[in-house]
């Protein structure tokens, strides 16, 4: 029986996410898109994905270009659509791209390669704190000075992580979804994902199963890419990706980090560990979290989120 594919039912536009500018993004056969809530991975993903694509190739975009001007962004609403698919038509090698949409606001081609990065909801939590708690009034001016910007501005965050946590938990920014404000969703994201993951061309990826087995993740995506990996590969790719050589060349090549984050790079980055929740968030803020998880994930999916497929030790998805 033939797998039923996603269809497009919603559109999202707001402060930092324009759904329809991929209305006219033409795939290519070997493209890869990496989709991800914010920070469950997305820069590590990219930045993994890079170094496959140019494996044993000695060019500037391996290491000496930052990630985000190799990768593209479609669903950004920060420049021209024209210029966004310039730059997609320009590129010559394996094109790689990332998107914070869920799958209901995606266009779906069995042609692409689809890469999902879920991360326990929690531990978001404790880094989109992070991140927001350390933009810049430049980063806000940036987000709410969009030409053409639909829905209002990004708000300055609140006081404490705890007064955003209970938005964050308990809001959405759209009337379909009701978790991640004043950002795009984060549960609901991966639950449009999962819905599909027996299809071939999606592979799912856990935040923990890239920290407990970098080198089985590794593996798992070079298969999945129909990338060749050597075993002498291995070493230099880890290196290529850990945080602290990641946080180096983006601080290095980035300069706009400066700018958006108040210690650059190391903001962006911060610690990368989970289970920090636990001495931060009461038992009645994380109730909030146990309603919400009840009301939007499916039991396999939540349970895949919360811990990866290592832990669980079994594998849910091909």
């Amino acid at each position: 029986m033939t797998e039923p594919l996603p269809q497009l039912t919603h559109t999202y536009q707001f402060h930092s996410l324009d759904s329809t500018r991929w209305q006219q993004y033409q795939p290519r056969p070997d493209d890869i898109v990496i989709s991800t809530s914010l920070k469950s991975g997305t820069t590590w993903m990219l930045e993994i994905v890079r170094q496959l694509v140019f494996l044993g190739q000695d060019v500037p975009e391996r290491n000496e270009v930052p990630v985000g001007q190799v990768s593209t962004w479609p669903d950004a609403p920060w420049s021209p659509v024209n210029k966004m698919l310039e730059k997609l038509e320009a590129q010559q090698y394996r094109r790689f791209m990332k998107t914070h949409l869920p799958l209901d606001g995606l266009p779906f081609f069995p042609q692409v390669k689809y890469i999902v990065v879920g991360r326990d909801a929690r531990d978001v939590a404790m880094s989109m704190w992070n991140h927001y708690a350390g933009m810049t009034d430049g980063a806000f001016e940036f987000h709410n000075g969009t030409q053409g910007r639909i829905g209002e501005p990004l708000p300055r965050p609140p006081q404490d992580i705890h007064a955003f946590w209970r938005d964050w938990i308990s809001r959405g920014c759209f009337d379909w979804v009701s978790e991640g404000y004043p950002f795009q969703p984060n549960l609901y994201h991966t639950q449009t994902w999962w819905n599909y993951r027996r299809l071939p061309n999606i592979l799912f990826v856990h935040y923990n199963d890239l920290k407990a087995d970098l080198v089985g993740e590794l593996r798992r995506l070079a298969a999945f890419l129909a990338i060749p990996l050597a075993n002498e590969d291995l070493p230099p790719l880890m290196q290529a990706v850990s945080l602290d050589t990641m946080r180096e060349r983006e601080s290095r090549l980035n300069k706009s980090w400066s700018s958006t984050f108040t210690e650059g790079a190391k903001t962006f980055f911060f610690k990368g560990t989970n289970g920090r929740w636990q001495d931060v968030l009461s038992a009645e803020e994380l109730a909030l979290y146990e309603e919400k998880a009840a009301q939007v994930l499916t039991p396999e999916c939540r349970a895949w989120l919360e811990q990866g497929r290592v832990a669980l030790k079994e594998r849910f998805v091909p």
